[in-house]
């Protein structure tokens, strides 16, 4: 069975990528979900890929569902259409694009094909992953959630007591101020 290795980058920045693995038996819908989850996104949107060349054209799209919209040819089915039955050549590519309204956008390229599985991975797997996926709805901390505990337990908070803004103490004022008459002309 062929393993096919596809390195997926996020469209913005494309030091941004996940490594992912299937089985050339494997859906579109499969390696829809396993893109998602290698980015944390979750799976509320409407999704589609698009063959492409290497100009990152979109071609004949693989939907989930027909979607209402013209389409210059009917589009295959993410559940129906193999990932194998799509792969013309050693390069091949496709275009990714997940929740229309915010056109998160993934460029997908085959980067190797192997006969040998790896017994220790379940299979579509995330092999590698390269940099902070960006968030699906707003911003997102290197930290997460536990810059929360953070901020809580050292109180990072402005205006603590015991801390003062430089100069506002009276006669803290340093030599040569206006304080001490001497002024600089």
């Amino acid at each position: 069975m062929a393993i096919l290795k596809f390195r997926v980058y996020f469209e913005d920045d494309d030091s941004i990528y996940r490594d992912v693995a299937v089985k050339h038996t494997h859906t579109f819908l499969d390696l829809h979900y396993i893109l998602l989850q290698s980015f944390d996104f979750d799976s509320k949107h409407q999704a589609t890929f698009y063959r492409s060349n290497d100009n990152w054209q979109r071609g004949r799209e693989i939907t989930i569902e027909k979607y209402d919209k013209p389409y210059k040819a009917e589009p295959l089915i993410m559940s129906e259409t193999t990932i194998g039955s799509e792969i013309r050549n050693p390069n091949e590519k496709f275009v990714y694009v997940y929740d229309f309204s915010r056109n998160w956008t993934f460029l997908l390229e085959l980067i190797s094909v192997s006969k040998d599985e790896n017994p220790k991975l379940t299979y579509p797997a995330v092999i590698r992953a390269e940099g902070v996926a960006p968030s699906q709805y707003g911003t997102k901390s290197i930290l997460g959630d536990r810059f929360v505990d953070i901020e809580e337990k050292y109180d990072l908070t402005s205006g603590v007591e015991g801390f003062s803004e430089e100069g506002d103490v009276e006669g803290n004022d340093p030599p040569g101020s206006e304080e001490d008459g001497l002024h600089a002309e």
